[in-house]
């Protein structure tokens, strides 16, 4: 018979009700044993040396605990993911709760590093915020996997008064056993039977097993006495549990040639186990032999701690090794002067892999394992700040670009309406010359002074332009009929039809030629007008059918929606992106509810402007 098949008579009874703890095997074999009494003294003397003797010289075998410190924020959530997306979730309780903490160790950490940075840049602390992405996928996972744990537990308690009427079911087959036993009845096969129902018996609350258990003892005890020293029965008992603990020894034996020591250690801690509940008592000339011969195997076993001990030891001095290794080539880069921006992007790149393989190393010497992670720490944080330096640095030559491209754009700005063309035009040629020699500006500043700058170039040449033509306009009658426009366009209401009206009215406003130059406010006067009536309207400024369009006005609204379809498309990846953290990022999920309703609504918006887009560049 296999020793791994035994299933112990009360192992399932005796289990705590929190899944992810177990009650202690000497705990509940010491209740069972001292409750437990033969028939006879003699029966009653083995039982208890043999129970005190095991208590005494049997040693428990401390599990190693797992190790998360090596996991990123990322594999901790994933991990925590993995064991929500469980049937068997609430199994996993302790292991949850360690990654958990060490999440939101992550969490502070990461933090305090964006603080760090934000303190290094110069800004006050009390102006801080940041909301880490990872937050709220943390915060759902726990309250999803506290929502299991507690259907786990009202599922358990109906489990648990099911398995307490099998129980005194059975209690009551046993005292009919000894009590209404009918003649012819075999005694031995009858109580076999009621044992091995017992055992495979399910959990039932801690509040009620006391007394169940000594309830069952106590019948178990009143059939003993009755069966007026059996001896036959005690016989048969007795080879029965000597043949479990020759069994017991025979695997124990085994396990002195197991190569993985921490796995022969957690066998034998069972092998205890089985010994305690299941191969007692036996026949006096044979308890203290059996019981040597499994206690000095037991202790050749434990003897292999020593290996276990060295193999760790040794690998934690080679993490060691390869933790320093990495914290000297982050030193190096930190120690670098005088580099270009390629240098610090390739430089950047390299620290993030460095980062990574780092976290992935396993543990190192518990005694330096703090100052290990406090070097690291201080290693990167010394690197960004000699980032920061040198980016700071070019910031400041950049600033100074930026000033010399404000001079040009005021200069052309201050003369893009002047008539005075000997002069102004070769003056406008110089600015866009200067322009050309003047390095790079602010990223978050380069497309606006492009536009100012280009927008006063393109004023100034286009009324240079005009001039050569506008002989015979009638700008005045221009104004007139503008004046009209614009009164009827501030008459419009929300009502039926006003959308055709604006079309109508632009339209019109577009075919009208130029007007004076002192009553040029009248297009800033329809402008703003014009985009009150279509905020009141509800109406997007890019869905209007307009008309009559010069070709800078077209080229003008053209940038306008490209640039409102690069602010929608980085949108859209974003949302993809935070869609890309969860491992089943269905529609179904109600967490994604909101973001799907959002991500669907901006990519609408996105076609309908790219439509717009091609039909103004298509000219229709």
């Amino acid at each position: 018979m296999s020793i791994e098949n035994e299933n112990p008579e009360n192992e399932k009874l005796n289990s705590e009700v929190n899944p992810s703890e177990n009650q202690s095997v000497e705990e509940v074999t010491t209740e069972q044993v001292s409750e437990t009494e033969t028939p006879n003294s003699a029966s009653e003397e083995v039982v208890a040396e043999e129970n005190s003797e095991t208590e005494t010289q049997h040693q428990e075998i401390e599990l190693a605990e797992e190790n998360y410190s090596n996991l990123s924020l990322n594999e901790t959530l994933n991990e925590m993911e993995t064991i929500v997306n469980k049937d068997d979730a609430f199994a996993f309780s302790k292991k949850f709760n360690a990654l958990r903490d060490h999440a939101n160790h992550k969490l502070a950490d990461e933090v305090e590093d964006k603080k760090h940075e934000y303190l290094e840049q110069g800004n006050p602390e009390e102006h801080f915020e940041f909301h880490h992405p990872l937050a709220s996928k943390l915060s759902a996972l726990v309250n999803i996997f506290k929502e299991k744990l507690d259907v786990f537990h009202k599922a358990q308690e109906a489990d648990h008064q099911k398995n307490l009427k099998e129980r005194l079911s059975i209690i009551e087959r046993l005292k009919n056993l000894y009590t209404n036993s009918e003649p012819g009845v075999n005694l031995f096969k009858s109580i076999r039977e009621i044992k091995e129902a017992w055992g495979n018996a399910g959990q039932v609350a801690k509040s009620e097993f006391k007394n169940l258990n000594n309830n069952y003892f106590h019948h178990l005890k009143m059939f003993n006495e009755m069966l007026d020293l059996n001896k036959e029965y005690l016989e048969q008992e007795f080879a029965h549990n000597l043949e479990k603990r020759e069994h017991i020894i025979q695997r124990a034996k085994e396990l002195l040639d197991e190569k993985v020591v921490q796995k022969a250690l957690n066998e034998l801690q069972y092998l205890h186990k089985l010994w305690k509940e299941e191969a007692e008592p036996v026949a006096e000339e044979f308890r203290e032999k059996t019981w040597d011969e499994f206690k000095e195997i037991s202790n050749k076993i434990h003897e292999r701690k020593s290996e276990l001990i060295a193999v760790q030891e040794s690998e934690q001095q080679e993490n060691l090794d390869k933790k320093n290794k990495i914290i000297e080539e982050l030193k190096t880069l930190s120690a670098t002067q005088n580099v270009n921006h390629s240098f610090w992007q390739q430089a950047i790149k390299r620290v993030e892999d460095l980062r990574t393989e780092f976290l992935k190393i396993g543990p190192v010497p518990k005694k330096i394992s703090n100052q290990n992670w406090t070097d690291f720490k201080q290693t990167l944080r010394d690197f960004n700040t000699t980032k920061n330096d040198f980016y700071k640095n070019l910031k400041g030559s950049q600033i100074h670009n930026l000033e010399e491209k404000l001079s040009l754009i005021k200069t052309a700005q201050d003369n893009m309406n002047s008539e005075d063309w000997d002069i102004i035009v070769p003056l406008f040629k110089k600015l866009q010359e200067d322009w050309k020699k003047i390095g790079h500006v602010p990223r978050s500043q380069a497309n606006k002074v492009w536009d100012d700058f280009r927008d006063a170039c393109n004023t100034f040449f286009k009324n240079y332009r005009d001039k050569n033509n506008a002989t015979g306009d009638n700008w005045k009658e221009n104004y007139k009929n503008k004046k009209a426009l614009l009164e009827e366009l501030k008459a419009l209401m929300d009502e039926e039809g006003s959308v055709e009206k604006i079309e109508n009215i632009k339209n019109a406003w577009n075919a009208i030629g130029k007007v004076p130059k002192d009553k040029l406010s009248i297009n800033t006067e329809f402008n703003k007008t014009l985009r009150e009536k279509l905020k009141l309207n509800k109406i997007n400024e890019f869905d209007l059918k307009e008309e009559n369009l010069s070709e800078s006005q077209l080229t003008d609204k053209a940038r306008k929606i490209k640039n409102q379809i690069a602010d929608l498309e980085a949108e859209v990846v974003q949302l993809e992106n935070n869609l890309a953290f969860f491992n089943n990022p269905s529609r179904e999920n109600p967490l994604l509810k909101d973001t799907y309703s959002k991500l669907d609504a901006k990519k609408e918006q996105l076609e309908s402007l790219k439509v717009t887009l091609h039909n103004i560049i298509a000219g229709e």
